[in-house]
């Protein structure tokens, strides 16, 4: 096992929290299973064996209204209805660990800090959907939460909680921990499938759906880690609990990565609903050096870019979609008054050229295109007219790009053109002294 030390100690946490998720991280050795039995771990999986039928267990996640956790906020109890309901001897649970965004670390506390509470999480799916098999698909810069990960679901099998009749129920369920495949489109979970086959990572058309034919071409669920981690707590306190925890559309907790420039820079859980001002005030401690707070990238790189102005909007799925955001991976990114937009942006769209798996042609072409017209106008080079054409190209990868890569990849450009349009015409030619980049 390796020895070096978890960021997921429990050191300076700033209080404000409700972590349903993040409760025994940094209070438990995560390599215990007996303190996490302790702590009434794997109390839902055996209530769920004993008490409940599958069809209730999916009952209550869906009085619980959670949503999942990974961007999309689809609805689990669809999702796992959905599985429960196609036909086949052979289903499987899928959780997607391969955590690329940039800026994103929450699920990775999660594994290092609470492994068995993933592994429960993900019984319990198996339980509900009447899946077998599982795998966590965890990305491969990741060597402390897969070597913890492994040992817990060693530990849980020599404890009857996976392997054959668990806890004497009859109930069969065991799962593998894989390392990814080190790309950043095996997030999108078609591509995750296909490289758990041994395929290159690339994302299916759809439909059909994974639920309908995913990992090969059973029926599949696949749910973020933050999501599964919430099951142990709806099915062992019931959705109605749960479901009194954040605000109407989005129920329950969201844990959050402070990043950039603050003060304090971790991970965080609040219940839905409150302002983004206030996390970043009260849980980031401000920005550093008492600057300006100029913009928060939400959501991770693909997600939304918001000026200060926007950032008394409660975080939830409805308030946050009025002004083009959501909460995406999770990640809370903040820059400071020294910040280049351009400069950021420019950032963004090498990652994006880079990670495309060059599948479909807006994508492949529209990423370089747009590196290529950024560098020209942070030379000096550019004019109104490339401006538009940035413009051209975000919206038509928006439009008809093959999967999310492409569809989300300009989300900040756009975002940045019409919110930051005064930094972007100082880049222009004849006014390349005024550019902050």
């Amino acid at each position: 096992m390796p020895t070096s030390k978890s960021h997921t100690d429990k050191k300076n946490i700033p209080g404000g929290q409700n972590r349903l998720v993040l409760g025994s991280v940094g209070v438990i050795n995560p390599e215990s299973i007996d303190e996490y039995i302790a702590a009434k771990g794997y109390d839902a999986l055996k209530k769920a064996l004993s008490a409940m039928k599958p069809a209730q267990v999916i009952a209550e996640v869906k009085t619980s209204e959670l949503r999942g956790r990974g961007g999309a906020g689809f609805p689990t109890a669809i999702k796992w209805a959905g599985a429960a309901n196609e036909k086949g001897d052979v289903k499987y649970v899928i959780c997607n660990a391969d955590e690329g965004e940039p800026g994103t670390f929450k699920d990775r506390a999660i594994m290092e800090g609470d492994p068995h509470k993933l592994i429960e999480g993900m019984a319990l799916a198996g339980y509900a959907t009447g899946a077998s098999k599982g795998y966590i698909y965890v990305r491969g810069e990741y060597t402390l939460s897969i070597a913890r990960l492994a040992k817990a679901a060693a530990d849980a099998r020599a404890k009857g909680f996976l392997g054959a009749n668990i806890q004497g129920s009859g109930f069969n369920f065991d799962l593998e921990v894989l390392r990814g495949a080190g790309a950043y489109i095996c997030g999108e979970e078609s591509a995750l499938i296909e490289s758990i086959e041994g395929k290159r990572g690339e994302p299916r058309l759809k439909p059909p759906y994974p639920v309908q034919k995913g990992l090969w071409q059973k029926p599949t669920v696949v749910n973020n880690v933050e999501t599964l981690a919430n099951i142990p707590a709806i099915v062992l306190n019931g959705g109605e609990w749960y479901r009194a925890i954040g605000v109407e559309g989005s129920r329950g907790t969201k844990v959050f990565c402070l990043m950039g420039d603050l003060n304090w820079k971790g991970v965080v859980e609040i219940p839905f609903g409150a302002p983004l001002s206030k996390i970043i005030k009260e849980m980031g401690g401000g920005v550093k050096k008492d600057r300006k707070l100029k913009g928060v990238i939400l959501g991770g790189v693909s997600g939304s870019l918001l000026t200060a102005k926007e950032l008394d909007t409660p975080v939830d799925f409805k308030s946050l979609a009025l002004i083009e955001s959501g909460p995406g991976s999770g990640a809370i990114i903040a820059l400071d008054e020294t910040r280049s937009i351009v400069d950021v942006v420019d950032n963004i769209a090498h990652f994006f050229m880079h990670e495309s798996c060059g599948r479909c042609t807006p994508c492949r072409a529209g990423n370089e295109q747009i590196v290529r017209l950024i560098g020209k106008i942070r030379k000096g080079e550019g004019s109104h007219a490339d401006l538009k054409k940035l413009e051209e190209l975000g919206w038509n990868m928006y439009q008809t790009s093959f999967c999310p890569l492409g569809q989300t990849a300009p989300n900040i450009l756009l975002q940045s053109l019409r919110k930051y349009r005064g930094e972007w015409e100082a880049c222009l030619a004849g006014k390349k002294e005024k550019c902050a980049c």
